[in-house]
């Protein structure tokens, strides 16, 4: 698997463990003032998130210049 199937891979994996800790944590709300664990846990999977999103959104604009240099050398 190269690079850029694994990150696509992780992203998709992040986006369901944020899921699940968004709605873990509205379901503790319903019973209360949750925990602040339980608050800030979206927040890692987000910022991971971020990270895979952003390298999968500019890599397109970096790899055209490569494969132009291949199509004319």
């Amino acid at each position: 698997m190269n690079w850029s199937k694994w990150i696509r891979q992780t992203h998709r994996w992040l986006s369901i463990i944020f899921s699940a800790t968004v709605i873990a944590n509205f379901a503790t709300m319903a019973f209360g003032e949750p925990p602040a664990w339980v608050v800030y846990s979206p927040l890692l999977p987000l910022f991971l998130l971020l990270f895979s999103g952003l390298y999968m959104f500019v890599l397109p604009y970096v790899a055209r210049p490569r494969g132009e240099q291949r199509a004319q050398g």
